[in-house]
């Protein structure tokens, strides 16, 4: 299974890659209807996406969450938009293969660690690292990434805070996707643009097959 760092530092199991490295997208799925979930995630999966998250946004996510997890085994499915430890338990019990919150309290990270299940602690501050790193934690969300200074802002993270790896996510689409890779510190950006809604609705999966395809090239 996909590891980031969780109860410990360096909590990957042994020989197993971190959710960073599974691929350089994490697709970051609003699903409204659950019956879109398995062939949507099966069209990620056969693009070279194997790691995808179902973000707690609408009342679909947890019947999709199951289905994913019961019917793609190849997938590995996260859950995003946690932000309790209420959540955290309903995400394991689901099925969820890491965990992903938008910023981080005490008490949430509490929760996922005692989850045993891998998770991205959302950051948007130095300072918010830093307390991250204190506790061990080294891989993150940076979130809203646009909106909290995009690249710049962690290419001038990368030198103090070498240790700290990142997944951004907010606001990023195919152009700007490479110029994040490009970074040391970012293992994989988070994104929608390979579920384009017109494509999800008219049930389009070879289009979105197509669009993973060229996000999972994006690292080359």
């Amino acid at each position: 299974m996909a590891g980031v760092t969780s109860a410990a530092p360096s909590a990957t199991p042994s020989g197993s890659p971190s959710v960073l490295d599974l691929a350089p997208v994490i697709p970051v799925v609003v699903i409204e209807d659950a019956a879109h979930a398995v062939p949507m995630a099966r069209a990620l999966v056969a693009g070279g996406l194997p790691a995808i998250e179902v973000t707690l946004r609408t009342p679909a996510a947890w019947d999709a969450i199951r289905a994913i997890a019961a019917e793609v085994p190849e997938a590995v499915v996260g859950v995003g938009t946690v932000l309790t430890p209420e959540h955290v338990e309903a995400s394991v019990e689901a099925g969820a293969r890491f965990l992903v919150s938008p910023g981080w309290t005490e008490r949430l990270l509490r929760a996922m660690r005692a989850s045993g299940v891998p998770f991205l602690p959302g950051v948007s501050t130095a300072s918010e690292v830093l307390a991250l790193l204190e506790h061990g934690v080294t891989e993150m969300k940076f979130f809203p990434a646009e909106a909290a200074g995009g690249t710049a802002y962690l290419r001038s993270l990368a030198s103090p805070l070498p240790q700290a790896r990142f997944c951004p996510t907010g606001g990023i689409n195919a152009s700007r996707a490479p110029e994040y890779l490009a970074l040391p510190n970012v293992g994989c950006v988070g994104g929608t643009w390979m579920l384009p809604p017109d494509a999800v609705a008219a049930r389009d999966w070879t289009r979105v097959e197509e669009l993973a395809r060229e996000a999972a090239a994006l690292r080359g």
